[in-house]
């Protein structure tokens, strides 16, 4: 089971769910980085759970330690590890869950791969809990590209049906997101008619899924190679490793298939000495290499599997058919959580490629 991702920065996430800790190290960045513990810490924030009625009640405080690789606020070469500890899990809600695996959920799939041995308590190292290693790495990233001029931001683009406006594809209002809200959005009315629906969706004993937008501004023309190292498989291979994230598209996406060329195409135009595009179907990418603009993505985030209701599942020892019914804290929307968590995946992507 191994947790690595990237080349000349190399991320290792460690530890499950309900285990005595969850953490990361960071092995690749370079000493004198200056690391603002209470900026991190406030991004950590934004995807820690019991923070409202649309996330679980499950509470953390989700404060890193660091062990190594930092000193008197800067990095100092050597790698980087920081812990999270586990202080409130509630184990027993998923002792049944080893021989009824959940639908939706990777405690089937886990049974076949580790023969049993796997930790079901939480989701074990499947659980969505392991995102906040990537928030601690993809926090610190953010403070080090916005040296380098790069800012990242997302916003809930849509949950449950209700939309959010788009960034601007060639000038993205990042500044704009409302990150002090519950929900991470550009129109504050939207986020209101988003919560109403993750709360009815909660009463319902169900849950919604939804889209986050991402907005990368800042990153020069060059960077990135074609075939299987553009910008885009790089970014691609990380958000992937975000638990429940089922698609995801670049610029104008899967509505470039529906444009004629001479609409899809992007007309070119000299912006003072720096070679632009009038619009931004290509998503900041041509050819897999960044092209100056914006890098625009959208990460579509399935409904929360764990729900309330009555559900069809097997047991496994038995081999039949069983209903389950699944107790414990679950989230009945993990899109508003899930937006920091892009914000940091795409930062540490954009990091391994600059580096």
């Amino acid at each position: 089971m191994s947790s690595v991702i990237g080349e000349k920065l190399r991320i290792s996430i460690f530890g499950q769910s309900h285990s005595e800790a969850i953490g990361v190290v960071i092995d690749g960045l370079p000493a004198g980085v200056a690391i603002d513990e209470e900026e991190l810490l406030a991004f950590m924030t934004r995807r820690a759970p019991g923070r409202g009625a649309h996330t679980t009640s499950r509470s953390e405080a989700d404060k890193p330690r660091f062990l190594s690789g930092v000193a008197d606020g800067f990095t100092c070469g050597s790698p980087v590890c920081a812990i999270i500890e586990n202080t409130n899990t509630r184990s027993k809600d998923y002792s049944n869950l080893r021989e009824i695996p959940r639908p939706g959920h990777a405690d089937f799939t886990a049974f076949v791969k580790y023969g049993n041995f796997h930790d079901i308590r939480g989701g074990g190292h499947f659980s969505g809990r392991l995102t906040a290693c990537l928030c601690i790495a993809g926090g610190i990233c953010l403070q080090y590209l916005k040296t380098r001029g790069i800012n990242i931001a997302a916003h809930a683009l849509e949950i449950a049906g209700v939309s959010d406006r788009p960034f601007s594809p060639v000038k993205p209002e990042i500044t704009s997101v409302l990150h002090s809200e519950p929900i991470s959005v550009l129109d504050k009315n939207a986020g209101e008619r988003m919560m109403e629906e993750i709360i009815k969706a909660k009463s319902d004993l169900d849950s919604v899924g939804g889209i986050v937008e991402c907005a990368i501004c800042g990153v020069p023309a060059g960077y990135g190679d074609p075939m299987f190292d553009g910008v885009e498989n790089i970014l691609s291979r990380i958000i992937f490793g975000i638990p429940a994230v089922k698609g995801i598209e670049f610029g104008a996406g899967f509505s470039a298939a529906r444009m004629r060329g001479s609409e899809c195409n992007d007309a070119f135009f000299m912006d003072g000495d720096a070679v632009r595009t009038k619009t931004n179907n290509h998503g900041g990418a041509l050819g897999g290499i960044t092209s100056g603009m914006p890098v625009i993505f959208r990460a579509a985030i399935k409904p929360t599997p764990s729900v309330a209701r009555m559900q069809e599942s097997v047991s496994l020892t038995e081999r039949k058919d069983t209903p389950l019914e699944i107790v414990g804290r679950h989230d009945p929307c993990i899109v508003p959580r899930a937006v920091p968590v892009i914000e940091a995946a795409a930062a540490i992507a954009i990091c391994d490629m600059i580096l």
